[in-house]
């Protein structure tokens, strides 16, 4: 994006600027953000035969004129002068305010990009409950605008598709009752949508269905208006239990149980049923929702299909396409290859290449959807096609070095699972990548996206995905990236995000990434599988990054976020240090550095609570009081919303996954991290010890699994949405201990 961009003015001289939809699309966009100094900006449309955008003085010299090809460039334009030019971050959160400039600078001159890909995806079926499941319009409608600025088209749009089920389902036999109770309830959709699990959490409100039917209406009009293409979901295969007992000559099986949930039931592909189904569904949802003609149809996710046979895949695959497209002559498949890598070994080199392969060339899309720590196109690309197939569906390659065996891909980095809040995302290994994708893949790469299952608290990971496509290099970013959270250039605050994007943003995300402060309590180890307290930095090294910010004051909400951020971080990472102090205590028998390290804690996880309760982002009050909010008036559905928001983030609600969506959050820490699990551990063994005896850990871990469910339970009319202010204040007093060595073991 440093290069100098004669062809785009050539481009405006060329092309005579029109007022068009487009304009009127991104001039509303710009409206809705800045309200009347929207006025300074003028927007026009230009030709150019990929996504193009450019920035350069308006002909009265005062305003900023904005081109591009399409509303999603000139977005991206109006981004790239906010963060270059104006040092104005929109956030994918409409809870951080739009701080504006008092003066608009007039760029010197043109300057512009061109995306490297057509396709920018965004989105995973799990951001829908990690994330946006408590959702309105308000957040939807910040988030979508942020999307445009930052050049995403191709959104993946699940919300309210339990209503065109509904519909279905009832034309086929059954109750509205049944229905509801084979829905899980609102946080669990996801899984339930993925074919996991059924009617956990359930029954699904009917006000719920309709509300978030009336939601997606909004959504959709809203992304197609800025030029959008919406995935929208079709029929995998998966059916109630209550369609086997109505349908009994139906090949329907159960796949393999998820998660210690039971199985749910497969509706064969090549079954009549099948298409009479996605039939069905396709046209229920074309007339509610209308179509784009891309469906997101994800079979077998985390599970094993009735039959490994290449044989038996290629027919699935086959025939889901050819179901898609009876119903929509211009349909495209859209699916995720996660199954890919997480079944890596059951998915070999035939039984992949019989799936792909089944489905016409360039009709089928693939998200490789973990590609920051493994490429699945690579493991394809020096696969031979298998010329002794006497499946006529399978189709060779015609080029079988090309990864995925021909069908085009979209390079995604995942970058976050269960919402966890950890620093994660190395930038420079994400460019280098992204690099070598781009170069290497064969020319089937037609995409980058993110399919993040949560948004996390590094968002500059997402944002710099996206504006590398424009041609943003990794260290010009940093600095945009730095001014942007600081509202002006300041050398230091400079030097503290390359200071973390150096030496403290090196690792990935892996699942269950998080703090000791947030593990089970246990002496050694992290008490389960869930959680995982990794971290390969330097800790002081991120302390230092916060104190070159905290020694230069600034009231940018962005910068406020950034030391709750970080310096919560740096404790959840020091308690680890306490827990190590205390066990080498208990081992000696020694009560007293015990009782030290239990009193060093019991502060730093208050001080931590304070700290991240002053930013909303952080506080998990504000979860539980969205979630609450869908049941209005009702007070029984406002705790049945409360305990489905306790639920996903601390027992989660199945046998296996307790703690995956584990968050450092304000309120959290303090009444369940601390209050249910570390203060009774300390404290137990602390008097084992006193009486001189061995703690029973056994005992405690059984009566732990109860105080979770207890709490996960709990309907939260004791937590009133309330952010602590002085986010500053704060981290100064911290800081503070710090220096005193409050904190240490």
């Amino acid at each position: 994006m440093n290069r100098r961009i004669h062809i785009f003015v050539l481009a405006v001289l060329l092309t005579l600027p029109v007022v068009t939809s487009a304009q009127e699309a991104v001039g509303a966009l710009a409206q809705r953000l800045l309200g009347n100094d929207s006025r300074h900006f003028v927007f026009t449309k230009v030709a150019a035969e990929s996504d193009t955008f450019f920035i350069a003085p308006a002909a009265d010299g005062k305003s900023i004129l904005i081109g591009g090809n399409n509303d999603i460039s000139m977005a991206v334009g109006l981004n790239y002068y906010f963060r270059k030019y104006a040092k104005v971050h929109v956030s994918w959160f409409d809870t951080e305010p739009l701080q504006l400039p008092k003066h608009w600078p007039v760029p010197p001159q043109a300057e512009g990009g061109r995306a490297v890909v057509p396709q920018r995806f965004f989105l995973n079926y799990c951001t829908y409950g990690y994330t946006m499941v408590w959702w309105k319009w308000p957040q939807w409608e910040r988030f979508i605008d942020w999307m445009a600025l930052n050049g995403i088209n191709m959104p993946l749009a699940l919300t309210g598709q339990e209503a065109v089920w509904q519909e279905v389902w009832r034309e086929m036999g059954m109750t509205d009752d049944e229905i509801r109770a084979y829905f899980s309830g609102p946080a669990h959709l996801p899984w339930h949508r993925m074919a996991n699990l059924d009617g956990f959490g359930g029954p699904l409100p009917q006000s719920w269905i309709d509300g978030q039917k009336e939601l997606q209406k909004q959504i959709l009009e809203r992304e197609r208006v800025l030029g959008m293409t919406p995935v929208l979901p079709a029929f995998a295969g998966h059916v109630p239990s209550r369609i086997t007992e109505l349908n009994p000559q139906a090949d329907i099986k159960r796949l393999s149980p998820w998660c210690g949930f039971e199985p749910t039931c497969f509706l064969n592909s090549t079954a009549p049923l099948f298409v009479d189904i996605q039939r069905r569904y396709l046209a229920k949802q074309q007339s509610l929702y209308g179509t784009d003609h891309i469906y997101g149809v994800d079979p077998f996710n985390e599970m094993d299909p009735p039959s490994w046979e290449p044989d038996y895949l290629a027919a699935v695959s086959a025939n889901i396409y050819r179901t898609l497209q009876q119903s929509d002559p211009e349909a495209r498949w859209l699916q995720m290859s996660w199954v890919f890598y997480y079944k890596r070994k059951q998915w070999t080199p035939e039984r992949l290449r019989a799936y792909l392969t089944a489905v016409p060339q360039d009709s089928l899309v693939l998200l490789d959807y973990f590609c920051e720590k493994t490429e699945v196109w690579r493991n394809t690309l020096n696969e031979q096609p298998n010329e002794q197939a006497n499946n006529p569906n399978i189709r060779t390659s015609d080029n079988p070095k090309t990864g995925f065996y021909g069908q085009p891909f979209i390079w995604c980095y995942l970058g976050n699972f269960g919402g966890n809040t950890m620093l994660v995302g190395d930038l420079y290994a994400l460019e280098n990548k992204l690099k070598a994708a781009l170069a290497e893949s064969n020319k089937n790469l037609i995409g980058l996206g993110s399919t993040l299952e949560g948004f996390d608290c590094s968002p500059q990971t997402y944002e710099y995905l996206f504006a590398s496509v424009w041609g943003l290099s990794v260290n010009d970013f940093v600095d945009q990236w730095a001014d942007m959270r600081y509202g002006k250039e300041n050398k230091d605050v400079r030097q503290a995000w390359h200071l973390l994007a150096d030496s403290v943003y090196k690792d990935w995300s892996f699942y269950g990434l998080g703090t000791q402060m947030v593990a089970r309590p246990d002496f050694e180890g992290h008490g389960t599988y869930y959680t995982k307290p990794y971290y390969s930095y330097n800790n002081e090294r991120l302390l230092e990054a916060v104190r070159l910010l905290m020694n230069n004051p600034s009231k940018r909400y962005g910068y406020e976020y950034d030391i709750v951020n970080f310096l919560s971080q740096w404790m959840g990472n020091r308690f680890m240090d306490l827990r190590n102090a205390f066990t080498e205590a208990y081992k000696a028998g020694d009560t007293a550095a015990m009782l030290q390290a239990y009193m060093a804690a019991e502060r730093l996880m208050s001080d931590a609570d304070k700290l991240l309760c002053s930013k909303v982002e952080f506080c998990f009050s504000k979860w539980v009081y969205d979630a609450r909010q869908w049941g209005g008036d009702d007070i029984e559905l406002r705790d049945y919303y409360g305990n489905q928001a306790h639920t996903l983030l601390t027992v989660w609600g199945g046998p296996v996954l307790n703690d995956y969506a584990n968050r450092l959050w304000g309120g959290l820490l303090k009444t369940y991290y601390w209050g249910e699990r570390w203060k009774p551990f300390f404290e137990g063994a602390l008097q084992a010890r006193r009486e001189g005896n061995d703690f029973d850990e056994e005992a405690f871990k059984h009566n732990l699994s109860e105080r979770e469910q207890d709490y996960a339970r709990r309907v939260s009319n004791n937590m009133p949405y309330k952010i602590l202010p002085q986010t500053v204040q704060q981290a100064r007093i911290i800081l503070k201990r710090i220096d005193q060595g409050v904190y240490n073991p």
